[in-house]
């Protein structure tokens, strides 16, 4: 298996382009198994400021564009890498997602799947992942009045800690009230329907694809084990929590094991390498793109110094 730095030197070496490279181990990780394959990958972690890096409404133009003409009969393998987004463009994409592959969809991690990203994954039959890959906390982050994003269910546990303090004593109260006070009109209770939206998603698609198959009383219990890990913010403590494969396992989720499959193992990585250095370039933020080498990829100018 090419590791980064070797395929960086096939890239300038041989000079066959930083796309060509990516579109060859695509094909190939999709030749390993026989399933259409389609990549979605961002720059977050190469690039910063206030740049649409996260899953939103504008993915699905791409997600139409690569599923076009494939045979859905092969199923998904869809190849994940996002910081995580929109909440609503999420449902959105999966419910798309659904009515073309049915539950006959797999998500593989080469690194990392956080936030909305891992509800991408909680929508599959099983999610392959590495000792190396993560997935995150599924709190869902609103923006405030600052345009600041927080986590909701930060914003709910501590309103209800500030109920429970000034019902122990009043005197308290004014201590909340400036804290209260940060919050726009209503910020309280969108972050409650957020939460609640949140996890009644995560169940839905634990209970229709991962799960379909186990009896109601058993399904019932893992799926709801499965959610309070992930959403329970008092266990996660931060929004960028990493959970790793084990711990996964530990909620309940079925997770192949990257390593046990070596020559697949060979082709994730090897697409995910060449994914790095593509990112690597100064306009490229995020691309989706399939094994028959057809991209949809945003990109934004750079502006020149002086």
């Amino acid at each position: 298996m090419p590791d980064f730095n070797e395929i960086s030197s096939e890239i300038r070496q041989h000079n066959p382009g930083e796309a060509a490279v990516r579109k060859k181990y695509l094909k190939r990780l999709c030749e390993t198994t026989g399933r259409n394959t389609v990549l979605y990958y961002s720059a977050w972690l190469q690039k910063r400021g206030n740049l649409p890096l996260g899953i939103d409404d504008t993915d699905m133009n791409g997600f139409m564009s690569v599923f076009k003409d494939l045979d859905r009969t092969k199923g998904l393998d869809l190849v994940l890498h996002t910081p995580g987004g929109i909440l609503s463009s999420t449902e959105a994409i999966i419910h798309y997602f659904r009515a073309l592959f049915g539950t006959n969809i797999r998500v593989i991690v080469p690194q990392l799947a956080m936030s909305a990203g891992t509800i991408v994954a909680l929508s599959a039959k099983e999610i392959v992942m590495g000792t190396h890959s993560s997935l995150g906390p599924i709190d869902p982050q609103l923006g405030d009045s600052s345009g600041s994003f927080i986590s909701a269910h930060a914003v709910v546990e501590e309103f209800e800690t500030a109920k429970k303090e000034i019902a122990a004593n009043p005197k308290n109260s004014e201590l909340w009230k400036v804290i209260i006070a940060k919050y726009r009109p209503t910020f309280i209770g969108d972050c409650q329907k957020a939460v609640k939206w949140g996890d009644e998603l995560a169940k839905e698609l634990l209970s229709t694809g991962m799960f379909e198959d186990e009896p109601a009383a058993s399904k019932k219990i893992i799926v709801n084990k499965i959610v309070k890990g992930l959403a329970d913010h008092e266990f996660s403590k931060a929004h960028d929590r990493h959970f790793s494969a084990q711990q996964c396992q530990k909620f309940g989720l079925k997770i192949i094991n990257l390593e046990s499959n070596k020559e697949l193992q060979d082709a994730v990585l090897s697409v995910h390498h060449a994914s790095v250095c593509t990112m690597m370039q100064p306009t490229i933020i995020k691309f989706i793109e399939n094994h028959e080498g057809k991209s949809h990829i945003l990109s934004v100018q750079v502006q020149s110094g002086k």
